[in-house]
């Protein structure tokens, strides 16, 4: 009878653990597409920042208040890049900057 019992018992034990290595097996794998997706995100606003602010400068001149729209959305993409991941996507190289080192200017020497 004892036998019975304690089997009895550690049954839903030996489903929650299994249940829970399952889902801890689920999470860590997901890990990798959840912060490969965040650098799509974050390279594409600022690709699409950079597109903006380059329309913005042939259409209304280099020092227009577009222009200055666009920088300053520029601006704020490369910002949250940096705030989600420490690093920022560089559109002119096409690569990651680990250093908060962009230039706010750079498009005024295009």
């Amino acid at each position: 009878m004892k036998n019975t019992q304690e089997l009895s018992t550690l049954a839903p034990r030996r489903s929650l653990l299994s249940a829970g290595l399952l889902a801890a097996m689920f999470f860590f794998t997901a890990m990798p597409c959840l912060h490969a997706e965040g650098a799509d995100r974050c390279q594409r606003r600022v690709v699409h920042a950079e597109h903006e602010l380059h329309e913005a400068i042939n259409r209304h001149g280099r020092r227009s208040k577009q222009a200055n729209h666009e920088r300053r959305e520029l601006h704020q993409a490369r910002e949250r890049c940096w705030r989600e991941r420490h690093q920022w996507w560089d559109e002119h190289e096409h690569r990651w900057h680990q250093v908060r080192d962009w230039d706010e200017h750079d498009h005024d020497r295009d």
